[in-house]
C-alpha cells in the first residue's frame, strides 16, 4: 500500500496574487490549527496550511524536501512571489530544515515556540521513550493527561480547546513515537543557519510548560544574522490558539511585513468593502 503524501490545506477563497504564508505544524501534523489566525492573516496572505499523514514516518530531510516541492508547485510561473515560511513547535524544527534546504524559496521565516530545545528536558526525553511501551488505549488516555503542559486553556476559546483536544487524539501512538525521535535527533551546524540571510521572527511563550522557549529564542537569535525575539508574557505553548495572540498584528508592530503584504491587506478590504456596498 502507497504512503500518504503530506499536501497543503488551503482556504476557500485563494489570492494568489497575494504573499504566500506557508505554516508548518506541531506534533499533531493536522494543519488545523493556525484557525484562530486563519482570518487575520488572509488579510494579507495566501494562506498554505501543511498536513502530515499520520503513515508518514520519513526523515527530516524526506519531509523538509516534500515541503520544498509542495512550495515549489505553489510558486511555479511566479517565482519572485513573497514567501513567509511559519513554523510552530515540531514545525518549526521543520522550518528550520525547509529553509537550509533550500533558501532561495522564502523571504522570511516566523519560528513559534521551536522544539529545538527538546534535547535540554531530560524528562521529555525520558517519557518518549517510556510511551513506546505503553498499550494504545493507556497512551491515548495519557497525551490527553498532558495537554495541560501545551496550553493555557483559560486564554483559548471553548471551540479552539476541542479541537486541540482532538488534533492531540488523532495522532496514532505510533507517530508519534516517531515524530519524538525525530526531535531527538535534530540538530542543523549552525553555520548553515548562519548563512541564512532573510529576516527572522521568533515568538517565545513565557509560560511554556513544555518547553524553554524564551532562553531558546534567544539562543537561535545569536545564531541567526538577522533575527528579532518577541516574548509573549502570558502565553503558553500553542500560544497561536489563543484568543489575544494575533500574529499579523505581532508581524505589523515589529516591522516583520514588507510592502507587498500591507498592499494586499489594502486590497482584500476594498473588496470585501465593495462587496458589502454591492449587497446593500
Amino acid at each position: 500500500m502507497l504512503q500518504s503524501q503530506p499536501i497543503f490545506l488551503t482556504p476557500k477563497t485563494l489570492r494568489r496574487n497575494a504573499p504566500l504564508f506557508v505554516f508548518l505544524p506541531g506534533m499533531d501534523g493536522t494543519g488545523q490549527l493556525l484557525r484562530a489566525q486563519t482570518a487575520g492573516l488572509e488579510a494579507g496572505f495566501d494562506v498554505r496550511c501543511l498536513a502530515i499523514p499520520p503513515d508518514d514516518l520519513n526523515s527530516w530531510e524526506a519531509l523538509a524536501q516534500q515541503v520544498v516541492d509542495l512550495i515549489q508547485q505553489e510558486i511555479e510561473g511566479d517565482e519572485e512571489r513573497l514567501v513567509y515560511l511559519c513554523g510552530e513547535s515540531f514545525g518549526g524544527c521543520l522550518a528550520m530544515k525547509v529553509a537550509v534546504l533550500a533558501p532561495h524559496l522564502f523571504d522570511r521565516m516566523i519560528l513559534v515556540n521551536p522544539a529545538s530545545s527538546f534535547n535540554r528536558r531530560p524528562w521529555i526525553t525520558w517519557g518518549s521513550s517510556l510511551s513506546r511501551y505503553l498499550p494504545e488505549i493507556v497512551y491515548q488516555f495519557s497525551s490527553v493527561t498532558f495537554l495541560p503542559l501545551l496550553a493555557s486553556f483559560g486564554r483559548i476559546a471553548p471551540e479552539d480547546r476541542q479541537a486541540l483536544v482532538e488534533a492531540v487524539r488523532s495522532v496514532p501512538q505510533k507517530t508519534s513515537i516517531w515524530r519524538m525521535c525525530l526531535l531527538h535527533q535534530f540538530q542543523i551546524p549552525k553555520q548553515e543557519l548562519r548563512q541564512l540571510t532573510q529576516p527572522v521572527l521568533l515568538l517565545a511563550s513565557v509560560d511554556d510548560r513544555l518547553f524553554p522557549s524564551v532562553p531558546e529564542a534567544y539562543r537561535l537569535k545569536r545564531t541567526f544574522q538577522n533575527a528579532q525575539v518577541v516574548v509573549l508574557p502570558q502565553s503558553g505553548h500553542t500560544c497561536l490558539l489563543e484568543a489575544e495572540v494575533n500574529l499579523f498584528e505581532i508581524m505589523q508592530t515589529h516591522g516583520f511585513l514588507e510592502a507587498a503584504v500591507s498592499d494586499a491587506r489594502t486590497d482584500c478590504c476594498a473588496g470585501v468593502a465593495d462587496s458589502k456596498s454591492e449587497r446593500r
